[in-house]
């Protein structure tokens, strides 16, 4: 069996953002970058499950400029046996990843595609839905478990108020949520063998798909400020506080 994962290289979760003075998004020029933290779950899963010895194969692709190969790289020294770049500096909305994913996916003859089930710096929380309906492949989204069945795949999902378990036949199409599992960081060995291992760059307009953006982003404000707080005497002053408020 052969697993497919894609990764986003996007602005590290610990980092302060700031917005381009004429907000039309995130300034990326000097910030440190990263895997997306969902991304990194999903690889973490397709590497338990090839360790396992329920897959032989684990193929990390990103779609993304030619910096993106760094998150490959990381991919690579996490312990995946191979990556793909397909590599664009346009800007790419969650429906033209899908169309290029869907397009790997067919030449590579997957298995299974396992993906976080969102971006960070995005939350579109769309890719994965959307590739499963080009391939019409039956899709679980929000994962929290994975196991192998005689019928296919079983998994927990995250949904309002609790936990449900569905089932599904391979081919098919899983997003990641948080409770999955805990990636595993690349050891140094490793990352000195990920130098050597293949990542394959694959210009996006090879593909001859249709990737152009349907939305305009119009303007990117940051929230607004919280007003500060102030440390109270005691219950009764609180008490009083709410009251005064009609709480």
């Amino acid at each position: 069996m052969k697993i497919l994962v894609s990764t986003k290289r996007v602005i590290d979760a610990n980092v302060r953002i700031r917005l381009n003075a004429d907000g039309s998004g995130v300034d990326q020029t000097s910030a440190k970058m990263a895997m997306n933290p969902f991304d990194q779950i999903a690889l973490e899963e397709a590497l338990r499950i090839r360790e396992r010895g329920q897959a032989a194969e684990v193929v990390v692709v990103s779609v993304g400029p030619p910096a993106a190969q760094d998150v490959l790289r990381t991919g690579l020294a996490m312990g995946a046996d191979r990556a793909i770049l397909v590599e664009t500096s346009e800007r790419i909305e969650p429906l033209g990843v899908a169309k290029l994913l869907a397009a790997i996916a067919r030449d590579e003859a997957a298995d299974l595609i396992i993906m976080g089930k969102q971006a960070i710096d995005d939350d579109a929380n769309q890719t994965g839905q959307m590739l499963a309906g080009l391939l019409d492949w039956p899709q679980a989204t929000f994962a929290s478990k994975l196991a192998f069945t005689a019928q296919g795949i079983e998994l927990d999902r995250e949904i309002d108020g609790g936990t449900q378990t569905v089932q599904m036949p391979l081919p098919a199409v899983v997003t990641t949520d948080l409770r999955l599992n805990e990636p595993r960081y690349a050891s140094l060995p490793n990352i000195m063998k990920a130098r050597s291992k293949p990542l394959a760059i694959r210009p996006a307009a090879s593909f001859g798909l249709d990737i152009a953006p349907r939305l305009e982003v119009l303007s990117t404000r940051p929230p607004p400020a919280r007003h500060r707080g102030r440390t109270l005497g005691s219950a009764a002053e609180l008490a009083q506080i709410l009251k005064a408020l009609s709480v």
